[in-house]
């Protein structure tokens, strides 16, 4: 017969046993519900939606580059600023991609508001509007992002710097007060399931774009366009 003290050593090797399998289970429960590969197709890639999202260049263009970006983000407004040019003229004027702007707010409360009020200006006046509040919103970025406060009146006066009929600005204040959360989400969500950790980052086609230089994106555009082929 055992001793009481062996049972005791029994019960006390039983129950970690216990704890550690139940960990393990909570583990695979969480990583389920926090997304996984949920979203992933079989061969690594995510499916990105471009239903409702702002763009400039051809409809019929064979390759769609997006950049996940952030309106308070410095290096996002050097993207802007010095990159975007350089799409447009080597791929969109060409006609070879679509150019993509969707939201990925990672610094705080005041990069949320931003998004969402352009895509308020952007659900209300349209993508050609859009672009214009888009790149203004950019200019007005200051070296020291907490010297601006980014608020409902802030967003509002920089809309009024491109748009001059009172009741058009006043629609956009309406569909931002009555709420772009689920819009901005609904970006986040992708750049989430695409692995997107930082802003900004570009995707070709559905892609990750991982080179380092203009020209790598050169090739990859290429690349993309004979793959749609």
């Amino acid at each position: 017969m055992a001793s009481t003290k062996q049972k005791g050593s029994n019960a006390w090797i039983y129950w970690m046993i216990g704890i550690i399998l139940a960990g393990a289970i909570l583990i695979v429960v969480l990583d389920r519900q926090l997304g996984g590969d949920e979203g992933s197709s079989s061969n690594g890639e995510t499916e990105l939606s471009y239903e409702n999202q702002p763009f400039i260049g051809e409809e019929s263009a064979p390759v769609e580059i997006v950049e996940f970006g952030d309106y308070l983000c410095p290096h996002c407004k050097t993207f802007e600023e010095s990159l975007v040019p350089r799409i447009k003229e080597a791929f969109v004027d060409t006609g070879k991609a679509k150019f993509y702007f969707m939201n990925y707010p990672v610094i705080g409360q005041g990069s949320e508001r931003a998004a969402q009020f352009a895509e308020a200006v952007y659900q209300e006046l349209g993508k050609d509007t859009f672009w214009e509040f888009h790149k203004h919103l950019f200019e007005l970025q200051p070296e020291d992002a907490s010297l601006v406060d980014y608020n409902k009146d802030f967003f509002k006066q920089a809309l009024q710097d491109v748009v001059d009929d009172e009741a058009n600005i006043e629609k956009v204040v309406t569909a931002y007060d009555e709420g772009m959360k689920d819009a901005v989400q609904t970006d986040k969500n992708m750049a989430q399931s695409l692995g997107v950790q930082s802003t900004p980052t570009t995707i070709v086609n559905g892609k990750v774009f991982e080179g380092e230089t203009f020209a790598d994106l050169e090739k990859r555009v290429e690349e993309a366009m004979n793959e749609s082929e």
